[in-house]
């Protein structure tokens, strides 16, 4: 792999063409997956996370979700191309080539196994692996183009992050941290359905089979009602379980209220707007519930002070 990045210095484009580099790592994707990662760190801690997971583990899991961020692009430049969406990332726009990419994108991932192997624990590495694999090769290459169910399938590797902080810190897969996996999963496809039939029109243009152009709006909307009720009673369960406070219990009602208003809007009303605003929504909603969730966890030791 060394030869492989010395094949990007030569050429000196990484410098040139380091703000593009940056996009195929889809950052602000990739600044959620870190951040629920972290989380899911200091709540496998009873105190202080120590220093060495925390940094390196969150260096690795942030190297290899960019890593797949990156394969994605490469995979998805022709239908990139075609959408307003996506019509001027990198590789659509010409900026980078496909060789390039697949360097940068296999140096970012062969960075992210060495560190975790070697500074965290075989675990988190294998996980972080299998979630890399997952979202890079079996949804992008295949499930996308392949079910309707795309996103409820693939969620899965989207859902990893928090799973692999806090193994990271344990070494083992603890139920707790499955509960944390499990609001990610639940969350995702009333996410990304509400961007879905924002842009049918645009899928259906790339023969990407996604829900709202398979099955039409009106059942899109209703699925992304059923879900988001599914995901108030899942996010219940760190409460429920004794895994957080009152707190966690209350700031979740509210959120998850919230979410099911703009669930409701979207099912009752036509107009587009409210789809992208309750996908806008729905990123604020998961940064608030993981946030929630450590303040909760820590809050026993902030009124200790």
């Amino acid at each position: 792999m060394t030869e492989l990045t010395k094949d990007i210095a030569s050429t000196g484009s990484f410098w040139l063409h380091r703000k593009d580099y940056y996009q195929l790592c889809k950052p602000k994707v990739v600044l959620l997956i870190i951040f629920t990662a972290i989380v899911g760190m200091f709540m496998a801690a009873p105190g202080m996370v120590p220093w060495q997971p925390l940094v390196f583990g969150t260096l690795g899991i942030g190297l290899a979700a960019a890593s797949a961020a990156a394969i994605n692009h490469l995979v998805d430049q022709r239908v990139d191309a075609k959408m307003g969406r996506t019509e001027n990332r990198p590789l659509p726009k010409g900026e980078l080539n496909s060789r390039h990419a697949l360097i940068f994108a296999l140096s970012l991932g062969s960075a992210a196994m060495l560190i975790l192997a070697t500074l965290v624990n075989g675990l988190t590495a294998w996980l972080t692996f299998f979630s890399l694999i997952g979202y890079a090769v079996i949804y992008t290459m295949y499930l996308k183009r392949a079910t309707p169910q795309n996103i409820v399938i693939g969620g899965a590797a989207g859902a990893a992050p928090p799973v692999l902080g806090w193994t990271a810190v344990t070494g083992v897969v603890d139920p707790q941290a499955l509960l944390l996996f499990l609001i990610i999963f639940v969350w995702t496809p009333p996410h990304f359905w509400a961007l879905a039939i924002y842009r049918h029109l645009e899928y259906a243009k790339v023969d990407i089979p996604m829900l709202p152009v398979t099955h039409g709006i009106e059942f899109t909307r209703l699925h992304v009602l059923l879900y988001t009720i599914l995901l108030f009673l899942v996010a219940l369960l760190p409460y429920l379980t004794g895994m957080s406070g009152l707190l966690y219990l209350i700031g979740s009602v509210v959120l998850n209220s919230i979410f099911l208003y703009y669930a409701i809007r979207l099912y009752i009303t036509r107009q587009e707007r409210v789809a992208i605003r309750t996908f806008v929504y729905s990123i604020n909603y998961l940064m608030l519930m993981f946030a929630l969730l450590l303040v909760d966890h820590y809050m026993p030791w902030l009124l200790s002070l």
